[in-house]
């Protein structure tokens, strides 16, 4: 996509409307995380409006949080207790701060925002030099099984269609580079919206490699935040890093 940075994705309105739509999981995966965290502290990476870190901190978790996003970070400052969390405006697969951490985590595909193999990799291994004894390093991501068998590896997929406004799903994937080009399109009376998003996809395999390469090991893999099995069946994975 000419003209990409990561960045533009989560601008403006991007960052406005980011939470307008509730995952539906959000006590699990907070409940999962606590359970890992013990006595914290936790860094988050891609905490963004806070979604999961400001419910997390609420259980009593020291939580810190690196974002690109300065627009993400001021919609987490406006909620309540927004102010009592440590963030770091910067490019999370540096992990950019000081200290150990019991816990590390990427929830909501986030981490394949880092659009190179290479980048994803030193994300594992910055990780890595920052994960106390007996830590643990979570990653939530989607199985990109969804991105086999696409006629053309493209895709228009209607995502709302309601009266006065259509939401269309516009994506085009290169299996070479593992990158989904993608671009939400927003169509009502007064114009066109856009909202980019480039994603490298890489199967849970993958990450195990990287994880070895930093020095970590795959702990556990569930099939979501309440511990569901991982099977050939699952569209996404919670899974656990440490040494």
């Amino acid at each position: 996509m000419k003209d990409y940075e990561p960045v533009k994705s989560f601008l403006g309105e991007a960052a406005e409307t980011y939470d307008r739509a509730p995952r539906g999981d959000e006590d699990e995966a907070v409940a999962f995380l606590a359970q890992l965290a013990g006595d914290g502290p936790a860094l988050e990476l891609a905490i963004g409006t806070g979604r999961i870190g400001l419910p997390l901190a609420a259980r009593g978790v020291a939580v810190e949080g690196i974002d690109l996003s300065p627009d993400m970070v001021a919609q987490l400052r406006a909620k309540p207790d927004g102010d009592d969390i440590q963030v770091t405006i910067g490019d999370f697969s540096e992990v950019p701060v000081a200290g150990s951490y019991r816990l590390i985590y990427v929830v909501y595909n986030t981490f394949f925002n880092l659009l190179e193999q290479d980048q994803q990799v030193r994300c594992f291994e910055n990780v890595a030099a920052h994960l106390a004894g007996g830590g643990s390093f979570v990653i939530e991501a989607r199985v990109p099984a969804h991105l086999t068998g696409l006629r053309e590896n493209q895709y228009v997929d209607a995502e709302a269609v309601e009266v006065d406004e259509v939401w269309l799903d516009v994506g085009r994937y290169d299996p070479a580079s593992q990158r989904l080009e993608e671009t939400h399109v927003s169509l009502t009376a007064g114009g066109v919206r856009l909202f980019p998003i480039v994603t490298r996809y890489a199967y849970p395999s993958e990450l195990d490699l990287m994880a070895r390469i930093a020095g970590l090991r795959l702990k556990e893999r569930w099939g979501g935040w309440s511990r569901e099995p991982f099977d050939s069946a699952s569209i996404l994975h919670v899974s656990v890093y440490g040494r």
